[in-house]
C-alpha cells in the first residue's frame, strides 16, 4: 500500500498549474487524506497530519513564527508557535502540512501569475488546503441545513477560528450577518483565505 504522504500528492500533475487547477487540487488532497485517515466528522483531529509516517510536530516557546516545516535526520517536523490559541495551531498545522505535500514540486506547480508572485501563490494555496481540510464543503453544508447558519457554533464545532470560519463561508458563497435568518447562499467562488503572517522557509536536505 503507498503511504499517505505519496497517495495525496500523486493526485497533482506534475505541471504550471492555474490559480482555479491549484485550488481544486488542493481542495481534493484535503478531501483524500480525511478519506485515509477516516475521519469523517468535525473537529478534524491532529492525528490526520501527525499520523502520517516520518512526520512529527513539534510545539515552540517563545517563537518568532506561527509555523514552519523541516526536513530532519530522515523525517519532517512541523514547527507551531505554542502561544497562539489552539485553533490557530490547527490551521498553521494543516498549512504547513501543505508545503510538505508540495515541497518536491514547488517550482514547477505555482507560475507567477498577475500580481501574485510563486511564494504569494503557494501561501495562498496552502491557506486553501488547510481550509479545505478542517471545514470541508459538504460538512458545513449538512450543518448548515441541519442547524442554520450560526458561525460562533460553527467555529466551535469545527474548531477554528471565527476568521478563518468567516473566511470559509464568503469562499464558499455564504452571506450573512449577525442574525442566521438573514443569512443566503449563492453560487460558490474562490475566494482568498491568506492571513498574514510570518513564517520560515520550508528546508529540506
Amino acid at each position: 500500500m503507498r503511504g499517505v504522504l505519496a497517495s495525496v500528492r500523486d493526485i497533482v500533475p506534475i505541471r504550471p498549474l492555474s490559480v482555479t487547477e491549484s485550488l481544486d487540487l488542493a481542495e481534493r488532497q484535503a478531501d483524500l487524506l480525511l478519506e485515509l485517515s477516516g475521519v469523517s466528522a468535525p473537529p478534524v483531529p491532529e492525528t490526520a497530519i501527525t499520523g502520517v509516517p516520518r512526520l512529527e510536530v513539534e510545539r515552540l516557546y517563545p517563537s518568532p513564527v506561527s509555523g514552519a516545516a523541516q526536513w530532519r535526520r530522515g523525517r519532517w517536523l512541523i514547527l507551531l508557535k505554542a502561544s497562539e490559541p489552539p485553533a490557530r495551531q490547527r490551521f498553521t498545522l494543516a498549512h504547513e502540512f501543505k508545503h510538505i505535500l508540495d515541497h518536491p514540486f514547488i517550482d514547477v506547480l505555482y507560475p507567477s501569475v498577475c500580481t501574485m508572485t510563486r511564494e504569494q501563490r503557494a501561501e495562498h494555496v496552502c491557506d486553501h488546503f488547510a481550509a479545505c481540510l478542517l471545514m470541508p464543503r459538504r460538512w458545513l453544508a449538512a450543518e448548515i441545513d441541519r442547524s442554520g447558519l450560526h458561525p460562533a457554533r460553527l467555529a466551535r464545532q469545527f474548531g477554528v477560528s471565527h476568521t478563518a470560519l468567516s473566511r470559509r463561508l464568503r469562499a464558499l458563497g455564504y452571506q450573512y450577518d449577525t442574525h442566521p435568518h438573514h443569512s443566503q447562499r449563492k453560487e460558490p467562488t474562490h475566494a482568498s483565505n491568506r492571513r498574514t503572517r510570518r513564517r520560515c522557509h520550508l528546508v529540506a536536505n
